[in-house]
């Protein structure tokens, strides 16, 4: 299956629904397959990422996807991406983490799910809880650089303060 077909699949199966803000969906699907793309993924990963949400929205079955013309490694991506009723985050992103591929497509949905302008459009209360909840899976796929750690004491350094004799 080409990716255009993949394309056209995503976008009929998700016809009509629209995200919280209103928008329609495909938007969503089409903004993280174009972050797959910009991060330099595979044809595998995009496709992985028009179709990221489908079985997750029962929009698409996994009997559809174990028999759709895709490859293995596409197949494998979105079943890693496919949140998992009553799943607790830190095994979904321990999935992730161990599936070759499916970050790059977890850190694209992520990127957009959390982007200030999409979050801005929701009532304050709903956006603040989904920043915090994108801000810990982040954290538990390790994609948060580490903060920088605090710079050695200097013994007789006290911030450029003369200290007492």
């Amino acid at each position: 299956m080409s990716l255009a077909e993949v394309e056209t699949i995503a976008r009929r199966t998700h016809a009509g629904q629209v995200d919280k803000a209103g928008r329609p969906y495909a938007e969503h699907l089409a903004a993280v397959a174009d972050g797959v793309r910009s991060r330099r993924g595979s044809t595998e990963q995009i496709a992985a990422a028009w179709l990221h949400d489908a079985v997750e929205d029962d929009a698409l079955s996994p009997e559809w996807l174990a028999a759709a013309a895709l490859p293995e490694t596409t197949k494998v991506i979105i079943a890693a991406v496919t949140k998992r009723a009553g799943e607790p985050a830190e095994e979904y992103a321990a999935r992730i983490l161990a599936t070759p591929g499916a970050l790059l497509v977890k850190e694209a949905d992520l990127a957009h799910n959390a982007d200030p302008r999409r979050l801005a459009a929701l009532d304050a209360e709903t956006g603040a809880r989904l920043t915090a909840k994108y801000a810990r899976m982040r954290a538990l796929l390790h994609l948060d650089p580490p903060a920088a750690p605090a710079a050695p004491a200097v013994p007789g350094d006290a911030g450029g303060a003369k200290l007492p004799a």
